[in-house]
């Protein structure tokens, strides 16, 4: 399935809040990335977040949540959330925080 253009448009206008991200086209999609790390991003038409392997269970108890499965082998600490997750910009907007939360603990690449 190709990218959703205006999910990704949604994303695009929440992570310029943050400095240092860079839109990079990764697994059909694009992904957004912040000290050489990706935070988020957007497949198809799924929001793609990376909250860390401590977060996964909180965050896959959370309604339109699965785990983030491209290749059958699950990604630890990485989460697809489908679009009625996220049709509130609100939760656009949380789901974006806790994966740039997530993301910024780690060592730059």
């Amino acid at each position: 399935m190709p990218m959703n253009e205006s999910i990704a448009a949604r994303i695009r206008r929440e992570v310029n809040r943050y400095s240092g991200v860079v839109e990079k086209r990764m697994f059909g999609g694009i992904g957004f990335i912040v000290n050489g790390n990706m935070a988020c991003g957007v497949n198809g038409s799924d929001l793609i977040v990376r909250v860390g392997p401590e977060q996964s269970a909180a965050a896959l108890a959370r309604p339109h949540t699965r785990v983030f499965d491209m290749t059958g082998r699950p990604m630890a600490g990485w989460i697809r959330v489908a679009p009625d997750g996220f049709a509130d910009e609100q939760d656009l907007k949380n789901w974006i925080k806790q994966g740039f939360d997530f993301t910024l603990t780690l060592p730059p690449k």
